[in-house]
């Protein structure tokens, strides 16, 4: 998954070149390349030259042709002219300069393009080393060549020595062979930065790089706030390697012809993708909205496909739609303007270039007097949106008026939200306004958005005629009032929405969820000071109700993230009970403060009894019990609640054990609550690494099934008492094989008990063992169709279903490869 994160998507350009007057792929030093001319590679795939950028569609209101000229290199053969690398993206050549603007070699050692007009350099590589220092005494033998895979070398012509070449600094775009990383011994990163519009290669806001201090890994970012949006660890690719290129291999546009790799050694790190077919056409580029994507060419289309884009919600990169808009995922013009608000510049968003966003229609009315401010400005609220970025919290505004009237006394001030006795206010431009998509953004906030006394008439005018208005204003008050009572009789009950219930140990009734106040839960767990746990979404306390009941409270960390998790625990597992669920006691809402309070589970998590040394081997009855105890709490999640209950996040340290080892499933923070037609998509990643299904990569609908792949994977760890480990490590030219491989092979040789957790010293139960593995092996198969169902896997463990051999997973047999490419 990683690398498919680096893959980046290129927005068609159309460079408009005139009729050249040269086709050779050299240019040597005394020659110059000049408007009219171009270089091509010697399969003619490639041309290097000078052009204009036009809009390839009819979208523009003009269309006209970028007055500028730009070095650059494209696709020679596609009629569709797709630029892959620009020199002079920040300093572009004018109409007036281009006759007497030419590349050449310059006698320092240098490619530079110059205009012999004013004798200016419009770009130079201006290489500084020793290399190049000796190279600049004697550049008779120095050439410049386009390379069959669209590389610009300038190398010496009688060694092959390369000075400079074009795929160290790449743009926006990755071609097949070209690295993105870093040389570790010469400090060199090849990052890549987004275009400003689709005939504008300036810089745009977007960068991806490699963070080789930091996150150590790929990072997605906006430059300017600096803000990272996406970022993947380098530790995870060598386990993500195999899986893309067998998901790739299961598109048939790119089945066998793109081959991932990933690299990292003492003297590199990078990433890198290869064609296996020279004749085809593809690219990867971080495109003008901050997404990264992949294409490749369709002879039959005429076109370019996109095949994959990550994130996968258009939304996801901030401030991609600009100031003042709302964006909405699941819309093709994804980008709206707020209401009272137009395009900046229309003819930006037509060519892709949104960052100008929306302005207001009238001015907001803000006049300071004294020490007061007056105002008619009026607020309109748009519900059912993630609320903008840098909220400035007012502490003394205890109810909504006061908030609204915070907001009203400061001129500066363009929105105010208010939830849970909490006040935020705005100043200046909204950003990253995101409406509620039903899949991976289901936020309820409603933002108050401040807007002149005079724009607000216009909401109400084109309605109905005055008594039709009346007549209708009635009847959805009527419908209004009904839909209240209704929902008071739901909230009454919520606990009662899953049919058929089991009662948890020691319950005492369905009275619903305890709205806990900070103070009682700091002094329940001594002001947090016995610490149980921690992870990305906070840290988890032991503590003690006043009736003795012995409690887990998470409290969660980040405002943002720390409400979304609140939010997807209390909707999901608070109405809901069942003996290997978690019981949800209640929860903390206060300012700040979002924390969940559980009932303690004194033998701590599962992973820990497994991989622990220190721990106490758990038996094989005590493992059974548990596998069978998981496998009834996913079953009732996904078959026996109203709405089906995706957990999303099934692994060890979410299985947790009472003072029976009765296993009980929590952590519910990126549970999605889902129709039962699972034709959404969630657009984002939710789980862990190690047990995620490969339809969260694959840009497929998700359901249940990622749930019973996690579950597989679990099982296995349950069978071995080891991690699922993916890295493959290299010894005499040999890999070690990735242990669900391993599974499934001893499982076909009828030798399952060498698979075994040796702490065991033979004390399991054969047969058990085998219908664990036989389940574990289903379970994890790439196609989703193809494993069972939980309550198939309940069945199955009970003894009154059977399943026949499951067969050997392409994607998990590919994972045991290991990377020549790697190892040198």
């Amino acid at each position: 998954m990683a690398p498919l994160y680096i893959l980046l998507s290129l927005v068609f350009f159309s460079p408009h070149t005139p009729l050249c007057c040269a086709t050779d792929d050299t240019l040597a030093v005394a020659q110059a390349l000049s408007v009219g001319d171009k270089l091509v590679s010697r399969n003619g795939k490639f041309a290097l030259g000078f052009f204009q950028f036009q809009p390839t569609t009819s979208k523009s209101s003009d269309n006209t042709t970028s007055p500028n000229w730009y070095l650059g290199i494209w696709f020679n053969k596609i009629p569709v002219l797709t630029t892959v690398w620009v020199a002079n993206r920040e300093n572009p050549i004018t109409a007036t300069d281009i006759n007497q603007t030419k590349l050449e070699i310059t006698a320092d050692g240098n490619l530079a393009i110059l205009n012999h007009e004013n004798e200016s350099t419009v770009w130079s590589t201006s290489i500084v080393n020793s290399r190049t220092e000796a190279a600049s005494r004697n550049t008779s033998t120095t050439v410049l060549v386009i390379l069959n895979d669209g590389n610009l070398v300038m190398m010496k012509n009688s060694s092959n020595v390369v000075l400079w070449q074009s795929f160290d600094y790449p743009v926006d775009v990755l071609l097949p062979g070209a690295k993105f990383g870093w040389n570790k011994v010469s400090g060199l990163n090849r990052l890549g930065i987004s275009r400003k519009s689709r005939i504008d290669p300036g810089f745009g806001p977007y960068t991806i790089a490699l963070d080789t201090k930091g996150t150590k890994g790929v990072v997605l970012g906006r430059l300017n706030p600096p803000v990272v949006y996406w970022s993947w660890s380098s530790d995870k690719s060598l386990m993500l390697i195999p899986i893309l290129k067998s998901l790739l291999d299961m598109d048939p546009r790119t089945k066998g012809l793109i081959i991932p790799i990933y690299v990292n050694n003492e003297t590199e790190e990078y990433y890198m993708y290869n064609s296996t077919d020279e004749s085809s056409s593809s690219f990867v580029s971080l495109d003008i909205s901050g997404q990264v994507k992949i294409n490749v060419w369709s002879q039959a289309n005429q076109s370019w496909q996109v095949i994959y884009s990550q994130p996968a919600d258009s939304c996801t990169p901030y401030a991609t739609c600009g100031p003042f808009t709302v964006c909405n995922g699941n819309s093709p013009q994804f980008c709206g303007c707020m209401e009272s608000f137009s395009r900046k510049s229309p003819r930006d968003w037509d060519l892709d270039d949104r960052t100008g966003g929306c302005i207001r229609n009238s001015p907001l009315d803000c006049t300071g007097k004294g020490n007061t401010t007056s105002s008619t400005d009026m607020f309109h609220s748009i519900s059912r949106v993630t609320l903008p970025y840098n909220p400035q919290s007012v502490d003394d505004a205890t109810t909504q008026s006061k908030c609204q009237e915070a907001c009203l006394s400061d001129c500066s001030c363009t929105a105010y939200a208010y939830e849970n006795s909490r006040c935020s206010i705005w100043h200046g431009e909204l950003l990253s306004v995101n409406e509620n998509d039903g899949t991976d953004n289901t936020s309820e906030d409603v933002l108050y958005l401040r807007l002149a006394a005079k724009d607000l008439p216009r909401f109400m005018k084109n309605k109905a005629k005055p008594l039709v208005g009346v007549v209708t204003a009635v009847s959805i008050a009527g419908f209004g009032l009904l839909m209240i009572i209704l929902l008071l009789i739901v909230w009454r009950k919520k606990i009662k929405c899953c049919s058929g219930p089991l009662p948890l140990p020691g319950s005492q009734g369905s009275s619903g969820l305890i709205a806990f106040r900070y103070a009682d839960l700091g002094q329940a767990t001594r002001k947090f000071s016995e610490k149980l746990g921690g992870g990305g979404f906070g840290s988890v306390f032991k503590g003690v109700l006043s009736d003795l009941t012995a409690i887990a409270v998470k409290r969660l960390d980040g405002a943002r993230q720390g409400e979304k998790q609140f939010r997807a625990e209390v909707g999901s597992l608070g109405l809901i009970q069942h003996i290997n669920l978690v019981k949800l006691i209640g929860f903390c809402c206060e300012g700040d403060n979002r924390l969940l309070v559980y009932e303690h589970m004194s033998n701590g998590s599962l992973d820990v009894h497994l991989f622990q040394s220190s721990a106490n081997v758990l038996n094989w009855n005590t493992r059974y019990q548990i596998v069978v105890g998981v496998a009834r709490g996913l079953s009732y999640l996904h078959q026996s609640c109203r709405e089906c209950i995706i957990h999303c996040d099934i692994k060890p340290e979410n299985i947790l054990l009472d003072e029976s080892f009765v296993p009980k499933i929590a952590d519910f923070g990126l549970a999605a609550v889902v129709g039962r037609d699972f034709s959404r998509v969630l657009t984002t990643f939710r789980g862990t690494i190690g047990y995620l299904a490969p339809e969260w990569i694959s840009g497929v609908a998700v359901t249940p099934k990622v749930d019973v792949y996690s579950f597989g994977m679990v099982l296995l760890e349950i069978i071995s008492g080891c991690r699922n480990s993916p890295n493959s490590e290299i010894s005499n030219n040999s890999c070690v094989t990735y242990f669900p491989v391993q599974a499934i092979s001893k499982l076909h040789e009828g030798d399952v008990q060498t698979l075994v957790d040796p702490r065991l010293n033979g004390d399991f139960n054969l047969e058990e063992v085998e219908r664990v593995c036989r389940v574990a092996c289903w379970c994890i198969q790439e196609n989703d169709i193809d494993r069972p169902t939980m309550g198939e896997v309940v069945r199955v463990l009970d003894g009154v279903q059977e399943l026949d051999l499951p067969p050997m997973p392409r994607l998990l047999a590919a994972m045991t490869q290991c990377s020549r490419v790697a190892s040198t």
